[in-house]
C-alpha cells in the first residue's frame, strides 16, 4: 500500500466506514473485452469504489470511462493534486453519490405508485 493509500485508509477508518483494498471488480472494456480491475478502496456499505490517484502519468480518463460504462460507482481522488483537500472532496463525493442514488429511488418509487 503506498503512502498516500495508508493515508485515504486510515481517514476511512477514523470516519467509521469499513473498507477492503484492492477488491477485485469484473468490467467490460471499450471493446467489450472482460477485465478484472482491482481499485484501490471498495466501501461495501456505499457500493463505492475509490481509486487513489498517485501521478499524472496515468490514463485515469480511460479508466473513468471503463468504469461509466460498466456503471460502477467509483470516486477518483488525485491526492497528488488534492493534498491539503481531498479529505472533503472525499466526503463530498460519497455524499454526493448517496444523494443521486436517493434520486434514483424517489423516481421508482414515484413510477410504481402511479402505477399500482
Amino acid at each position: 500500500m503506498s503512502e498516500p493509500e495508508k493515508n485515504v485508509a486510515e481517514f476511512l477508518t477514523e470516519l467509521g466506514l469499513w473498507w477492503k483494498y484492492e477488491s477485485p471488480i469484473y468490467l467490460l472494456d471499450e471493446k467489450d473485452r472482460p477485465r478484472i480491475w482491482t481499485p484501490d478502496f471498495f466501501l461495501p456499505k456505499f457500493g463505492i469504489y475509490i481509486e487513489v490517484c498517485g501521478s499524472e502519468d496515468f490514463d485515469y480518463e480511460y479508466r473513468e470511462d471503463v468504469y461509466r460504462k460498466n456503471e460502477c460507482r467509483i470516486i477518483f481522488l488525485h491526492y497528488y493534486k488534492e493534498q491539503e483537500r481531498w479529505m472533503k472532496f472525499l466526503v463530498d463525493s460519497i455524499q454526493g453519490t448517496q444523494e443521486v442514488r436517493n434520486t434514483y429511488v424517489e423516481n421508482m418509487l414515484i413510477a410504481y405508485k402511479s402505477k399500482y
